[in-house]
């Protein structure tokens, strides 16, 4: 799934997350100064700003198959490596890199086992790759609330929940199927404050994602009783809603 969407709406929308979650992700994939890394599905570059962080720009190579966010990544991270590619068919010699890293990009490919089967092909022997998908499936993900609250109003709505890595031990499987053994895998969780109300749902009408294409073919009637459906689940603000990845990593 490419995501044709203004870089902004998707800071909005999931940026909110996954901006914290990628640090703690860059020390699960144990990425460490010195190291050619690889942000594959880099969308507007929050993984890639805090791969930078850790290794600098010259050590930084990001793709993404949306025109939107290379653009945005390519004016944000001046001095990385950014290329418009889709995970399937990564434009990179073997062993090309020493880590291999895809946040919340796995459920999201046309075929997540050739996805990782191409960040284990450009990573260098021993290398790792990793991975990390919201938990929709246990309902720990940031946008767990918001599903519940559609499938009580729309039992037939699939949600995200059957999205590949989406539940605990799919990440593994796929790794597996990819050629990758010895796989470790573990849930990791950020905590994300919101002020009121109307800050956490705006976003989602934004039309960013699965969530967003939903709400964008309801009516304005049924937008309003899911808003509102939405709300009654929430605590009164501020409040906190913490979202867990499930998050792998496996030696090329």
């Amino acid at each position: 799934m490419s995501f044709a969407v203004a870089a902004e709406a998707y800071d909005r929308f999931m940026g909110r997350y996954s901006t914290p979650l990628a640090p703690v992700f860059v020390d699960f994939a144990h990425v460490a100064p010195g190291q050619r890394v690889l942000d594959v599905g880099a969308g507007p570059g929050a993984l890639t700003a805090a791969l930078v962080e850790r290794v600098g720009s010259a050590s930084v190579t990001a793709v993404d198959p949306s025109e939107p966010f290379v653009a945005a990544l390519r004016e944000r991270q001046p001095e990385v490596a950014v290329r418009q590619a889709a995970a399937e068919s990564l434009p990179f010699a073997d062993a090309s890199f020493d880590t291999a890293l895809a946040q919340l990009v796995v459920h999201f490919m046309s075929d997540p086992v050739a996805g990782l089967r191409e960040m284990r092909r450009v990573t260098n022997p021993g290398g790792v790759v990793a991975a990390s998908v919201w938990d929709h499936g246990g309902g720990n993900g940031p946008l767990s609330v918001y599903w519940e609250a559609v499938r009580e109003l729309d039992p037939a709505s699939e949600g995200e929940a059957h999205l590949a890595g989406a539940k605990e031990g799919d990440l593994t499987k796929l790794f597996e199927q990819a050629g990758m053994a010895d796989v470790e895998e573990e849930p990791l969780t950020v905590d994300v404050e919101h002020a009121s109300f109307e800050e956490w749902w705006e976003p989602y009408t934004l039309g960013v994602g699965p969530a967003g294409a939903y709400i964008a073919r309801l009516t304005p009637d049924a937008r309003a009783e899911l808003r509102e459906n939405c709300r009654a689940r929430l605590p009164e603000p501020p409040f906190v809603i913490s979202a867990s990845a499930w998050s792998a990593r496996a030696r090329a």
